[in-house]
């Protein structure tokens, strides 16, 4: 853990071997970060810097992000062709979704609509809309789709 203003480590929190990306709860009182050993997400209490259970996941996960209003987690299972949603408040996958293969990277439109999802081997990034969490489209994006970021006025 990092104190941005001081510019100092506060705390080394050991989690695993190797991790892959760091997402925060709407509300900066959960770090998240996927295990890259054991298909989990590591949960990091930001206020004790402590460890809390961590949460399975059908396979590997990579990126993550959360939805606007809080209540969900959209995380990118890499190994395979799917995507993960936790519901944030039983700390559990509801539910996984489809997507092209290698899914990276997740970024949740501002309002929340939609996710959208780097795969990486396909070579698109695919659409979900977060009301019914179904692919809606596949964007084609070309070589090494991976990071996602937002760009406007």
């Amino acid at each position: 853990m990092l104190d941005l203003e001081s510019r100092k480590v506060i705390a080394v929190i050991k989690v695993a071997l190797r991790i892959q990306r760091i997402a925060l709860s709407i509300d900066d009182r959960l770090a998240f970060t996927a295990d890259q050993s054991k298909p989990q997400l590591a949960v990091i209490d930001t206020a004790t810097n402590q460890l809390r259970a961590p949460i399975a996941l059908p396979s590997v996960g990579y990126g993550a992000a959360p939805t606007p209003d809080g209540r969900w987690l959209v995380v990118p299972l890499r190994g395979g062709k799917q995507v993960a949603v936790v519901d944030l408040h039983a700390m559990k996958v509801a539910r996984t979704i489809d997507v092209p293969a290698e899914p990276q990277e997740v970024l949740i439109s501002p309002d929340g609509r939609a996710a959208y999802v780097s795969c990486d081997a396909s070579k698109q990034v695919a659409v979900i809309r977060t009301s019914d969490w179904t692919v809606e489209k596949l964007i084609d994006a070309g070589p090494s789709a991976d990071g996602l970021a937002w760009a406007g006025k």
